[in-house]
């Protein structure tokens, strides 16, 4: 028996015992990279020959979350804003913005997930729902400071509103990284 013989009854055993949790977070991880870099990007991009390689994006971190494919996905997805904005002057609409930073971040933790979670896992139901708990008081919590912020821009005249949300997004970058250092040095 020759050494490809034994890597092949290897890999037939290890897809033998694949079970749902870990397929399913990866698919999580697929479907969330491709609903964000379908709305990041213009209709006139994707309808074109791009859509297969944005398909190959999204499948690359959930085949391997542990390596640089979800950053690499993200980075895709926000050239694809800029270039819808930018390239294609596609109004920003705070729906499609706030849809794909919440793609992004769900795309994120579920990789964050499965990078942890091996293939043939057996994983409490209630993990999962902790995790996608989480997950989701934080993207309420994003939505919520991020329209309180887009509301302040219309506060007083252009200048003034985006100077103030500019403040007050550095003042919530520096709580949130001053309670991140606070935790660290706790433990």
């Amino acid at each position: 028996m020759g050494p490809v013989s034994g890597r092949i009854r290897a890999l037939r055993t290890a897809a033998g015992r694949v079970t749902l949790t870990p397929l399913l977070v990866r698919a999580g991880i697929f479907v969330g990279t491709l609903v964000g870099l379908l709305l990041a990007y213009p209709a006139e991009v994707v309808a074109g020959q791009v859509l297969g390689a944005l398909v190959v994006v999204a499948v690359l971190p959930a085949l391997a979350p542990r390596r640089l494919w979800p950053t690499f996905a993200a980075l895709v997805t926000v050239a694809g804003w800029l270039l819808a904005t930018d390239g294609y002057d596609r109004p920003i609409a705070l729906w499609r913005l706030m849809v794909v930073a919440a793609v992004l971040y769900l795309t994120h933790t579920l990789c964050a997930l499965a990078a942890v979670l091996p293939y043939d896992a057996v994983v409490d139901p209630d993990l999962i729902v902790r995790w996608l708990t989480r997950a989701a008081a934080v993207l309420l919590a994003t939505s919520v400071v991020g329209v309180l912020l887009v509301e302040l821009t219309r506060v007083g005249g252009d200048n003034i509103g985006r100077q103030a949300v500019t403040v007050a997004g550095l003042l919530i970058a520096t709580a949130v990284t001053a309670l991140l250092a606070w935790l660290l040095r706790r433990r």
